[in-house]
């Protein structure tokens, strides 16, 4: 850093420091910690603060500063992130907003929930129950992933399938300018189409956008009756994807079902000291809820085992939070085998199979492992590159490459819930198109014309 540079943050920092006092935090193991996320990327050079908001005043004052004095803010949540969508680096202020993270209001009549972002989404829902309520986006990450970053993001989850993603169970957001203005998008009516819906553009936006700092959440209340849930094992994935296409082909909405490859079932199994699986037998896990519960189980076990599946039932409560335990514990497992660039590709379900022939494919030509976790209900497949050392390898990259185009051609996307970050910036535009590409990087400079929110994040060239 030259002389310049270095009063330049100095000076920004003493703002900080003047307007926010204790709130700034300059601890050296902070700093750190902020440069990375659970995707293993970590950004270059060390953040020049981070600022613990504890109120909407606090992320105004922040983007004031950096606002007057150019300095990039990254907002960051709990750091749960699988794309180096909030890793902040030199240079740049850290805005958390982890400790804003109250219920501000419950509306059981509206079936509405005013909430900060800090909070969990998991702790959410279980102040909710107790209204007979319930938030549905429900992803595998949820003790410990804020809601905040639940829709930085756009996450997905388990119980999407059936119940829709983060992008359909927002009425609207709060939202702070890179300029500090304070804005109210949406509505708190189950309708609204007044004007363009901004809502729905600042959700999955990753940050660039504006900070958000309220979300008024679209509930449901708790479904009756108990949930069934079963496992159908195949011989192989590819038979296991034709199973849960099948299922989706029948017309029976399971409320979650998730499939595991043989990579990562020996992987978790072994993690939680459980007996090791067959060689080569990959798992269907699928639950039904609500009045019909019962029968569609039935429906679905009948459908799995006519595609060659061995299905069991889960006996009680207890077999069956195991058997969704074994699929939350896929990302720690993947931990415990090295360092793991965990992606996140949809396709339409009825390409799930030529999907998994694909990764086989990719797997054979680059001598490579990669075990893959799928949300089979609606095709989001997460194919795990397992390495060693910080910086991924030439070869995983190339294999990535060709995993992106693979789920391109097949009419899909390049990630369904993770988002763009860093990871996967270089191949936006193979998605959108030039054009596309061109136009979304302009509405972002529309709403931070300094350039100063997450920048080098999604649309950087």
């Amino acid at each position: 850093m030259t002389d310049s540079a270095g009063s330049e943050a100095a000076s920004v920092l003493g703002r900080l420091v003047a307007a926010l006092g204790e709130r700034v935090d300059t601890d050296l193991a902070h700093l750190d910690a902020a440069r990375a996320d659970k995707s293993g990327h970590a950004a270059d050079g060390l953040p020049l603060a981070i600022v613990r908001a504890r109120d909407v005043g606090d992320v105004q004052e922040t983007l004031r500063i950096a606002h007057a004095t150019g300095t990039p803010v990254v907002t960051r949540g709990a750091g749960t992130g699988l794309a180096g969508g909030a890793n902040a680096g030199d240079g740049e202020i850290v805005l958390s907003v982890r400790g804003m993270d109250r219920i501000l209001e419950v509306r059981p009549d509206d079936l509405i929930a005013v909430v900060e972002p800090g909070i969990l989404n998991a702790d959410l829902n279980r102040a909710l129950a107790a209204e007979g309520l319930w938030w549905a986006p429900d992803p595998a990450s949820r003790e410990i992933s804020t809601v905040g970053g639940n829709i930085a993001t756009g996450a997905g989850g388990l119980l999407c399938a059936k119940y829709g993603v983060v992008r359909d169970a927002v009425l609207g957001v709060d939202l702070v300018l890179s300029d500090g203005r304070l804005l109210r998008l949406g509505h708190r009516s189950v309708k609204g189409v007044t004007g363009l819906d901004l809502t729905s553009l600042v959700i999955g936006s990753e940050g660039t956008l504006g900070v958000v700092v309220g979300a008024t959440l679209k509930l449901r209340r708790l479904v009756p009756g108990s949930p069934r849930t079963l496992t159908a094992s195949f011989p192989d994935v590819r038979s296991a994807a034709a199973g849960a296409a099948a299922v989706t082909a029948s017309g029976v909405q399971p409320a979650i079902m998730e499939l595991m490859d043989a990579a990562c079932l020996r992987a978790v199994h072994r993690l939680l000291a459980l007996p090791s699986p067959r060689d080569g037998v990959a798992q269907l896990t699928v639950q039904t809820d609500g009045p019909a519960a019962t029968a569609e189980a039935a429906a679905i076990a009948a459908t799995l085992t006519e595609a060659g599946g061995t299905v069991r039932l889960a006996r009680d409560e207890a077999e069956a939070e195991l058997l969704l335990r074994i699929r939350r514990s896929m990302h720690p497992a993947m931990e415990t085998l090295g360092t793991t660039l965990i992606e996140d590709v949809s396709v339409p379900r009825s390409a799930l199979p030529a999907m998994f022939d694909e990764i086989a494919r990719i797997e054979r030509a680059y001598d490579l492992v990669i075990p893959t976790v799928c949300h089979a209900g609606d095709g989001n497949l997460h194919p795990n590159f397992v390495f060693t050392g910080d910086d991924v390898p030439d070869r995983v990259w190339q294999a990535a490459d060709e995993l992106f185009r693979a789920a391109l051609r097949l009419g899909g996307t390049l990630t369904g819930e993770h988002g763009i970050g860093v990871l996967k910036r270089r191949w936006l535009a193979d998605e959108l198109g030039d054009d596309q590409w061109e136009l979304q990087r302009q509405i972002a400079r529309v709403f931070d014309p300094a350039g100063i929110l997450n920048p080098g994040k999604v649309f950087a060239p």
